[in-house]
C-alpha cells in the first residue's frame, strides 16, 4: 500500500518518524549523560581534549567544503 501516490501523507509520516527518532536519541543521550557515574567516567577519559584536537580538522573540512 503506497500512501504517497495521491497525497503527501506518506512523506509526512516518514518525516514524523525521523523527527521522533531523533528526539528519542537526543532524550536518551541526555539521560545517559546526566548519570553521575558516566560523567565521572568521561572526565577520566578526557573527552574535552579529544574535542579540542578534532576542532582544527573540522574547521579545515568546512574551509575545503566552501571552496
Amino acid at each position: 500500500m503506497d500512501l504517497s501516490k495521491d497525497n503527501h501523507f506518506g512523506t509526512d509520516m516518514e518525516t514524523l518518524y525521523v523527527l521522533g527518532g531523533a528526539a528519542l536519541i537526543l532524550f536518551g543521550t541526555g539521560l545517559i549523560l546526566s548519570n553521575p557515574t558516566v560523567r565521572r567516567y568521561l572526565g577520566q577519559i578526557g573527552v574535552g581534549s579529544f574535542v579540542t584536537a578534532a576542532l582544527p580538522d573540522f574547521d579545515r573540512y568546512l574551509k575545503l567544503r566552501n571552496m
